[in-house]
Order: structure tokens, then sequence, then C-alpha cells
């Protein structure tokens, strides 16, 4: 069987663009901006984004391509006879448990979607008094999260069976776009209201007092969540990408995207909580609490929100596409399943466990995990400890374990690009010591 490859450079760039992009940035990032401390946040995110989560990013495209095979396989194929192979099982199984409770986000998303059709949250709608006891109501019944979860999977799974030029890059090619022209509308509308100004300062006047370990730990594993680096993502679509590609130039066009977007998102969403007198410390009821009630009481607020639930789904399905991905791709290498059947499979497993997730709000809210409902538990376990020792995996194998002859082969194109070969030695230091270094504090202090 021919594997599959990405049709052009532009289908490569939204396909590693749209993994990047997602509910990291519309969901995660504005609310943890809020929760540590604004342009401080920012400040020190930007720069562990760059020196530490852009070369992990390299490094975990660097595996895929030069391995040309599923997450599983990667390490096995470049370390031959090792114990480096458990590593694939690690990549494999994380974005399974990430993808089922993504999608039970999905799912919400939808369901606010249809509420804002519905002008549920149109200005003078009044609708914005109760947000937050029709959220915490939604999320705990039984049967409409479930149908809306099982929607959302349906689709993810639809886009994956399509292949990889014909379904994820095609809808890649579409979709990003998109999303970028309606979170730029949201925020033109959002920075225009009266009153804007003390949010975007908020945003972007650092104050460095506010700077601390916990800062760096959290703006740190924002980043590793946002670029979907340490879970096997990036590593799939490396292996689809073909070898006169600048995996350097594709990395950093990911990261600038998932960066810029993410920026994009807190200025759509910053200035109005200011406005309006709310917290910006809300967390992540941000989104489906916080924003509801601003935009029941803002003028075009009807629209606005539209646009924002139609961006929320396109993001979360952008990502949940390339979590799907990979175990797709090691069922139909490893266990010699066709593309369709191979899907229908992983949404069937991702199926069960969001069930469950869904579930964990309301008649599974006693079934407890180290003491977290399994939603949370899910997240916690993924977010703060399969994600970062993922990416520490990948920076020790790339760094310690490859031959660095095969390192600057990918990296430079066989020695064909001469800016990739003046700035390999830096690279490779960052992916050496200072990035699992990095990884380890984070680990650290998820364990105080």
């Amino acid at each position: 069987m021919q594997r599959e490859n990405f049709g052009s450079r532009f289908g490569v760039l939204v396909a590693m663009a749209g993994s990047a992009i997602g509910l990291g940035n519309l969901w995660r990032f504005p609310y943890m901006v809020g929760e540590y401390g604004g342009a401080a946040f920012i400040f020190v995110y930007i720069i562990c984004f760059f020196l530490l989560c852009l070369p992990i990013l390299i490094a975990e495209v660097t595996v895929g391509r030069r391995s040309r095979t599923n997450a599983f396989r990667a390490f096995e194929v470049l370390a031959p006879g090792s114990r480096w192979k458990w590593a694939g099982v690690l990549m494999v199984a994380t974005p399974v448990i990430v993808v089922s409770y993504y999608s039970v986000i999905g799912g919400w998303s939808i369901e606010y979607f249809i509420k804002s059709c519905s002008l549920d949250f149109s200005s003078g709608a009044g609708a914005g008094q109760d947000i937050g006891t029709v959220f915490s109501s939604f999320i705990s019944s039984t049967w409409l999260p479930l149908a809306y979860h099982t929607v959302f999977l349906l689709v993810t799974a639809a886009v994956v069976a399509a292949g990889v030029k014909s379904g994820i890059e095609r809808f890649g090619k579409v979709m990003m776009p998109l999303l970028f022209v309606i979170m730029i509308v949201i925020a033109v509308r959002s920075v225009t209201l009266p009153g804007a100004g003390e949010g975007l300062e908020w945003l972007f006047r650092p104050d460095f007092s506010k700077i601390d370990a916990s800062v760096c730990a959290a703006a740190l594993g924002q980043g590793f969540f946002s670029l979907s680096v340490g879970f096997g993502i990036m590593l799939t679509y490396g292996s689809y990408i073909s070898k006169d590609e600048n995996i350097a130039v594709s990395s950093a066009y990911t990261a600038v995207s998932d960066l810029i977007f993410a920026l994009i998102a807190s200025c759509a969403i910053m200035p109005a909580v200011f406005v309006f007198g709310l917290d910006p410390r809300e967390g992540p009821g941000l989104v489906f609490e916080t924003l509801p009630f601003i935009f029941s009481n803002m003028p075009l607020g009807g629209l606005i929100s539209i646009l924002f639930f139609l961006a929320l789904i396109v993001a979360a399905l952008t990502s949940s596409i390339s979590l799907f991905e990979v175990g797709v791709a090691y069922l139909m290498e490893e266990k010699g399943m066709s593309r369709r059947t191979a899907s229908a499979s992983i949404f069937a497993v991702t199926w069960v466990l969001g069930v469950l997730c869904s579930l964990s709000f309301g008649p599974l809210s006693g079934f407890k995990v180290l003491g977290n409902i399994l939603f949370d538990f899910f997240d916690k376990l993924s977010a703060n400890y399969l994600m970062p020792f993922g990416a520490l995996l990948i920076v020790l194998f790339v760094g310690w374990r490859m031959k660095k002859s095969d390192i600057r082969s990918e990296f430079t194109n066989g020695g064909t690009l001469a800016g990739n070969s003046r700035i390999f030695p830096f690279v490779c230091f960052l992916i050496r010591f200072l990035a699992p270094a990095a990884i380890i504090v984070i680990f650290l202090s998820n364990l105080v």
C-alpha cells in the first residue's frame, strides 16, 4: 500500500497549523492569560514558545519525516532493537485519551452555536442573567451532551476517513483561512467597544513583578498544549511531508500562526471582559459562561456570538482531526486496516471514553480518580504529565539517540539549505540541553 503524503506546501502549513490552532488557543489560552497576570504571562509565553516549544516541534517533525511511518513504529525504525520502541505506545495512547474529552468540549461548542443561532445571546435578550446555571445544567444532563459529542466525533472521523489529501488537507485549506477571518472580525468588534483600552493595556503592558516560577511553568505547559507537541501528532504529520520541504520553515510558520491566533483570540475576548467589569480570572468557564453574558449585553452581540462559536467548532475540529489521525495511521500500518475501518475503530474507542467523560458531570459525577471526575482526570493526566513526558522523550531521542548526521540531513535537506545549516548547531543545543531541562521543571512544578 502506497503511503499518503500532503499534496502541497500550503497543505502542509494549514494541516500543521490546524493541529496547533484549536481549543488551546480559543478556550485555554485566554483563561490562562487571565489566571496568570495578563501581559506578564504573554511575555514569558512568547519567550518559552520560540526558545523551547519550537525546537521541540522541529524535533518531533524530524522524527516523523526521517522514519516515514506512524508514531508507534517511528522509534523502532530509527533505533531498531532498542527500548525506545515503547515511546511509540505513549505517542499513540495519548491522542486517543485527549480526543475523548476534547470531543466533549467540541459538543458543547455545537450546543452554544445552536443557542447563538436561536439568538439566545443577542443583545437585549436577557439570557445573560442566568448563563452560569444554563451551562452547568446543560453539561450535567445526560442525553444532549452525548448527542453533540457523537456528532462532533462523526464529523472528525468522516474527514479523517477521506484521507490525508482529500480529507485533512482539503478541510484545512478551507477552514483555517475562514477561522482567522472570523476571529479578526470578532477582535475588531471587541477592541472598538467603549472602554476596551483597559483590557488591551492589561494584555500588552506587562507587570514584571508578577513573573514567578508558576507563571513560567504555566506558560511552557500552555506552549506544549497549544503547539500539539509531545503526543505524536506532529510526528505523524511529519511523516507525510515530502523530502523537499523545509521542515524548519514549516515548523516556524506553524508556531507563528499559532501564536498570532492566540493573541487575536485574547484581543477578541479580554477587552470585552473588562468593558463589562467581569473578572479576567474566570478560568475554564470563561468561554461558556462569561462570554455568552457579554454577547447578550453588547451591540451586535447575537451576530458576534454566532461567529465566535462557529470559530470554536472549527478550531476544535482542526485539532481533533489531527489527534484522530495518529490512531488511524497506527491501525492502518500496524494492523493492516483500511482507512475507513481504522477510522471507525478509533471512533468507537474515543466515543465510549468520551461518553464516560461527558457523564462525569452528571450521573457519574460520584466516580472519581485521584479526587477528580473522569473528565478532569483525563485533562490533567494528558496536559500535566503525558504531553510533557512525550516531549521529553522526543528531545532526548533526537538529541541523544538519533545519529547527528541524520538530524542534519533532515534539517538541511541533505545540505542544500544553507540558512538551516548555519542555525543547526544552535537548534541542536536547544534540543539537547535547554528543552529537557525546561520539561523537567514542568514535571516538578506539576508534582508540587
